[in-house]
């Protein structure tokens, strides 16, 4: 037989049990609502990424068209000033039949490019030999030799 204190009991279980069940149920729903705002906002941040990887997309491309316009300049200029029959990258005269910068045996050398005086910047005590004049055997004197 069951008494009435049982049937308090278990009055008062099933109570508890309709709180907690209650509690667990707004916490789902508010659970659920920040997951849509949460969601929402992976949206957004998706868009936002796919437009920064077409921006980067564009900014490579303009980054290598702006390379290649200045190499096309680099070779424009290298060719306005380089005379013909001279190499461009050592601007030693090249001969004929040969390829440029190389030696008897197809071996490359590399030329080193000379120096003059007149060549050279001011120095800071130009004002004291400003009466002197510059020979070609001082300017000879004054080239390195390495060979």
């Amino acid at each position: 037989m069951v008494t009435v204190d049982q049937v308090r009991q278990l009055e008062s279980k099933v109570a508890k049990a309709i709180d907690y069940i209650n509690k667990l149920t707004d916490e789902n729903t508010l659970l659920k609502n920040k997951l849509d705002s949460y969601q929402s906002r992976i949206d957004e941040l998706e868009v936002l990424i796919q437009r920064f990887k077409e921006d980067q997309g564009r900014i490579e491309e303009g980054i290598l068209s702006a390379l290649d316009r200045l190499n096309r300049f680099e070779d424009d200029v290298y060719r306005t000033i380089t005379p013909v029959g001279v190499s461009p990258h050592t601007g030693v005269p090249e001969k004929p039949g040969q390829p440029a910068g190389t030696v008897n045996g197809g071996e490359v050398k590399s030329y080193p490019a000379r120096l003059s005086v007149t060549d050279l910047p001011e120095s800071p005590g130009a004002d004291e030999s400003a009466g002197e004049t510059v020979t070609a055997e001082d300017e000879a004197a004054s080239e390195l030799d390495i060979f």
